[in-house]
C-alpha cells in the first residue's frame, strides 16, 4: 500500500495552487490521453460497420476483403471504396461509422477526392522595364538588348527600326546625341520621351562621354520605364470556357479589344496545358503575366476535409500530428523513465559507498559521456536499421549521466543521516537501506527534473527525425514533417502546424516543470536581508 507523507501532501497542495502549472499539467495529460486513443480520432478504417445484418468493428479487429465481397481475397479491404460499391449500396440497412478524421497517418489521399475550383487565374504583375539600343545619326537602331517591349515587336525585330518613328524627340535630346557624334565631351543626361502610339512616357539615359581618337558611329541609349508608385498586382479569374468570372480591380474594362483577345488566348492555352510566364505591354502598363490553374499536387494547402493540409505523399497533416504526439510523448516518457532508473542506480551506488568505488565510477562515467552520441546512433542505425527500440536504447545509454550526478550528491548527503545509521544498526540489508530508506528522501531531483527531461527528450526526437537519424519512415513524426518543410519551403502549413504543436507541448512541459520545482522548493518563503 502506497502511503503519501504529510510533506508530499503539502507539496501537492502547493502545486495545485499554482494555477498556470496545474492547468498546463492537466492539458498535457489530456493531450497525451487523446493521442493514446488516436485510432478513434483519425483512422482510415471505420469504427463500426453494419453489413448484411452483421456487425463489424474494423478499428479493433482485422477483417479480410472476402468477408464483405466473397471474392476470395484475404487482404485488408479499402472501406471507403467498399462503402460506394454496388454490393454495399444495394441494401439501405448497410452503413459505416468513421472517425471524426476519416484519414489514417499512412493513407495517401486520392487527388480526385479533393474539390478545387476549376478556373484559371491571370496575375498581372507590373514590372520595371530596362533596355539598351545603339543608334546612328539617322536614329536608326543598329544594336539592341531587351528592347522589343518598347517597340511592340519581338526583340530580334528591333534592329533596323527608326527611333523617331516610335518616340517623340525633343531638341535637347537631339542636341545631346549630336554632341556625341561630333566627339564633344558630355556629361550624363536623362530625358523623357513619349510613345507616338499611346503617349506612354519612357526615360532615355545617356552616359558620360569623353572624346575619342575618332568620332563614334553609334550612340547607346538606355530606355527605362518604372511602374507607377500605386501599381499593384491585378487578378483576372476565368472559368473553363475562358470566360471572365472575377475582376476585383476592374482591369478588363480598361483594356482594348485586341488586348482582351490576347489574354483570352493565354487562358485557352493554359486550359490545354502548362504555360510559361509572359511579359506584355498593355494599355494599363507593362506586366509580367502568370496563368495558374487550380490543380492538386502534393504537398497541398489546407482545404475542406484536410484542415491542416497534406504532406508530400498526400497524407493528412492533422492525422500525422496527432499520431506524432503519441510517438513523441511515449518516446519521451520511456526515455526519461529509463534514464531516471539507470541514473538513480548508478548515483545511489556511488554516493552510498563513496571512496575508491565512487572515484573510479566517476572517471568511467566521464569517459562514457565523451563518446559522441550522434556517431554511435548513425553507426548502429546503418548496421541494424532505424527503429523505435534502437533509438530508445541508444539515447537511453547516454541520457542517464546527468541525473546520476544529482542522485550521487543526494546519497552522499543522506548516507550519514541518523535514520540511515539506525537502519544499519538494526542489521537491514544494503538494498533495503538504499531503496526503502534513502531513495524516498532523495526523490526531489527526480521529480523536479522529470518534466524538463521529458521536454528535452521530445525536442531531441524531433531534431533526430529532422536530421534523418530518428524513426524510420513512414512513422508519423513532427521532425519528419519539418524535414519536408525544408524541401518544400513554399508549403507554409508543413512549417507552421508541426512547429506549433512542438512549441505548445514543450511550453506545457516547461510550465509544469516550473510549478513542480517551486512546489518542492523548501525556501520559497525565505527572505534575504
Amino acid at each position: 500500500m502506497i502511503r503519501i507523507s504529510p510533506i508530499t501532501k503539502k507539496r501537492l497542495a502547493r502545486f495545485k495552487k499554482m494555477r498556470l502549472a496545474w492547468l498546463c499539467f492537466r492539458l498535457l495529460v489530456l493531450l497525451y490521453a487523446l493521442s493514446l486513443g488516436a485510432e478513434l480520432i483519425a483512422n482510415s478504417n471505420p469504427i463500426f460497420v453494419r453489413f448484411e445484418g452483421r456487425n463489424y468493428f474494423p478499428v479493433a479487429a482485422f477483417y479480410p476483403e472476402d468477408a464483405f465481397l466473397n471474392n476470395g481475397r484475404h487482404t485488408r479491404p479499402d472501406y471507403k471504396k467498399l462503402q460506394h460499391s454496388p454490393q454495399f449500396a444495394q441494401n439501405s440497412a448497410n452503413f459505416m461509422v468513421f472517425t471524426p478524421i476519416p484519414y489514417g497517418p499512412y493513407e495517401s489521399v486520392d487527388p480526385a477526392s479533393i474539390q478545387v475550383p476549376d478556373q484559371v487565374v491571370l496575375r498581372l504583375n507590373p514590372v520595371h522595364r530596362l533596355a539598351n539600343i545603339n543608334i546612328n545619326q539617322d536614329f536608326e537602331i543598329f544594336r539592341s538588348q531587351l528592347a522589343g517591349s518598347f517597340f511592340e515587336v519581338e526583340d530580334f525585330e528591333v534592329n533596323g527600326l527608326f527611333f523617331k518613328d516610335h518616340y517623340t524627340t525633343d531638341p535637347d535630346l537631339a542636341r545631346a546625341i549630336e554632341d556625341r557624334f561630333q566627339n564633344r565631351p558630355s556629361s550624363a543626361q536623362n530625358f523623357m520621351v513619349y510613345a507616338k502610339k499611346n503617349n506612354e512616357p519612357v526615360e532615355v539615359a545617356l552616359s558620360t562621354f569623353s572624346p575619342r581618337a575618332a568620332p563614334p558611329k553609334t550612340v547607346r541609349l538606355t530606355l527605362r520605364q518604372a511602374p507607377p508608385l500605386d501599381a499593384a498586382q491585378r487578378l483576372l479569374v476565368f472559368d473553363t470556357l475562358a470566360r471572365l468570372e472575377s475582376d476585383p480591380q476592374r482591369t478588363w474594362s480598361s483594356l482594348s479589344q485586341q488586348e482582351q483577345v490576347l489574354l483570352t488566348e493565354l487562358v485557352e492555352k493554359r486550359l490545354e496545358g502548362y504555360l510559361e510566364t509572359e511579359h506584355m505591354s498593355l494599355s494599363a502598363g507593362y506586366f509580367r503575366v502568370e496563368a495558374t490553374r487550380s490543380e492538386v499536387h502534393f504537398p497541398y494547402p489546407p482545404c475542406p476535409g484536410h484542415w491542416l493540409g497534406l504532406d508530400n505523399a498526400g497524407r493528412d497533416v492533422l492525422a500525422r500530428i496527432i499520431y506524432g504526439l503519441r510517438t513523441s510523448m511515449t518516446f519521451g516518457i520511456l526515455l526519461v523513465l529509463a534514464s531516471m532508473v539507470l541514473g538513480t542506480f548508478a548515483g545511489a551506488i556511488q554516493g552510498y559507498y563513496g571512496g575508491f568505488l565512487d572515484i573510479s565510477a566517476q572517471r568511467l562515467i566521464e569517459i562514457w559521456s565523451a563518446i559522441p552520441f550522434l556517431y554511435v546512433m548513425i553507426l548502429l542505425g546503418s548496421i541494424y536499421g532505424r527503429s523505435f527500440m534502437l533509438l530508445l536504447v541508444c539515447y537511453g545509454i547516454f541520457n542517464w549521466i546527468g541525473i546520476s550526478y544529482y542522485m550521487r550528491a543526494e546519497f552522499l548527503r543522506l548516507r550519514k543521516q541518523p535514520f540511515v545509521e539506525a537502519a544499519k544498526c538494526l542489521g537491514l540489508p544494503t538494498h533495503k537501506i538504499l531503496f526503502r530508506h534513502i531513495l524516498p528522501n532523495a526523490l526531489v531531483p527526480i521529480i523536479t527534473f522529470f518534466p524538463f527531461s521529458l521536454v528535452g527528450a521530445i525536442g531531441a526526437l524531433a531534431a533526430l527525425d529532422y536530421l534523418g537519424f530518428g524513426l524510420p519512415p513512414p512513422t508519423a513524426s513532427w521532425g519528419e514533417l519539418l524535414q519536408q518543410a525544408q524541401q518544400y519551403r513554399w508549403a507554409w502549413w508543413l512549417i507552421l502546424y508541426p512547429a506549433l504543436a512542438l512549441f505548445v507541448v514543450m511550453l506545457l512541459g516547461v510550465f509544469t516543470g516550473e510549478g513542480v520545482r517551486n512546489a518542492f522548493d523548501p525556501k520559497q518563503y525565505a527572505r534575504m536581508k
